[in-house]
């Protein structure tokens, strides 16, 4: 007779990571572009960038008609809280209801159950989970008891998530998970991860790297199939992290070492379509992905500062448009460098809606006389100056808110 696998049970708006390929969490790379796109190509699940407890605690939840989004928004500490009718807030955490509806874990930075509860409850309706970031390794996590720093505190952190457990996910009915990097012994991650996941977890994560080491040094795989047995065991999903670049190779790690699924970083930073299997074509050319990414950053008017910083991630250093990128200073100016011609009206209306349109009248100067020489040479309008369809693969490499309605 077989015996029963333990399994914790998945809340009935939450979503088991078992078999699941996911974005990681990342600072900048996990904004709802990048987000947007990795579904695109194939994730199974995203997680947004690790958003600290007290930056949402005291944020105003809007629908944003524009694009479409729920926004988290408050005005800015230092500002005046006067109410004022052009005030401007900051905005938080943005997500997309329906685009992202069952597939999107918010992760928290934090090191209070108290704090870490009352954030969560403000997006815990939007979400199908909350993670708990116990790994970053970077000072302004660490630096207030966060992150990492959870790891030296254990019973601080099975704290924070027994209290998520019972007044958040059981409430809203949602999966709490946890996000950890490896201890200085087996032994020690051992007892830790026993210990986290007697909580009441659904999930929990772990990144193949100790908190000294960088993402420039080899993930360290051997205490991964230990971590995944105590985890099958007490029926919580086990998802690996570390140099995992594809989508194939994560399902061969995952099969390799036990775990039930895994996480893609930096690969799916430099390229979202690495989430295809080799059958769906793999990684595709950098020139579609970037026009792919620059029309998800339109639709939802990303700050402009993050698409030219993920634009830049997605791009082989070596092109002229890579350093072209660098120097430009909104939307239309880059649609003129990437040759986007068809998002050129729409790139104008964000640049304006967005507030930095003052480089507008040049970049339109360009594409106006670029327009006029095209039809000059053929009669019609210029045509986007890539091959969209070409197949060489990512190899040459090196906010305001203003009328959105409450809700």
């Amino acid at each position: 007779m077989s015996s029963t696998v333990k399994r914790v049970p998945i809340p009935k708006n939450g979503v088991d990571y078992r078999g699941k390929i996911v974005l990681a969490p990342m600072v900048r790379s996990g904004e709802l572009p990048s987000r947007l796109l990795a579904l695109h190509y194939g994730a199974d699940l995203v997680w947004g960038p690790e958003t600290v407890d007290k930056s949402m605690i005291g944020t105003v939840k809007r629908f944003n008609p524009i694009t479409s989004t729920i926004d988290f928004t408050r005005l800015p500490s230092n500002g005046s809280r006067l109410y004022h009718p052009v005030q401007k807030e900051s905005l938080i955490y943005r997500l997309h209801p329906t685009r992202e509806r069952g597939r999107l874990i918010f992760q928290i930075g934090t090191s209070s159950p108290t704090h870490a509860v009352e954030a969560a409850k403000l997006v815990a309706p939007d979400v199908a989970g909350i993670d708990v970031n116990a790994g970053c390794p970077k000072s302004f996590s660490t630096s207030g008891g966060m992150g990492a720093a959870l790891l030296q505190t254990p019973e601080l952190l099975a704290s924070i998530l027994e209290a998520l457990v019972k007044d958040v996910g059981q409430v809203w009915e949602i999966g709490i998970s946890v996000k950890i990097r490896l201890l200085e012994t087996a032994e020690k991650t051992e007892v830790l991860v026993r210990r986290l996941c007697k909580t009441g977890i659904t999930g929990l994560t772990v990144h193949c790297r100790t908190t000294p080491m960088r993402p420039r040094e080899r993930a360290i795989r051997g205490q991964l199939k230990m971590i995944a047995g105590i985890c099958r065991e007490e029926g919580v999903a086990c998802l690996m992290n570390g140099d995992v670049k594809n989508r194939d190779e994560a399902l061969a790690l995952v099969h390799e070492f036990g775990a039930d699924g895994a996480m893609i970083a930096t690969a799916a930073e430099s390229n979202p379509s690495c989430f295809r299997t080799k059958e769906e074509g793999g990684l595709l050319p950098w020139r579609t992905v970037t026009r792919e990414y620059v029309k998800t950053a339109l639709e939802v008017q990303n700050r402009w500062g993050n698409t030219k910083f993920l634009l830049q991630q997605l791009m082989p250093g070596k092109v002229e448009q890579f350093r072209r990128i660098m120097g430009s200073k909104g939307y239309i100016e880059a649609c003129e460098i990437l040759g986007l011609e068809s998002l050129f009206e729409r790139a104008q209306e964000v640049d304006q809606q967005i507030g930095i349109s003052a480089h507008l009248d040049s970049a339109i100067e360009k594409v106006k006389t670029k327009n006029k020489s095209a039809r000059a040479a053929g009669g019609q309008m210029a045509k986007e100056s890539f091959d969209f369809n070409s197949e060489s693969p990512l190899s040459g490499r090196g906010v305001g808110v203003t009328s959105a309605l409450a809700v």
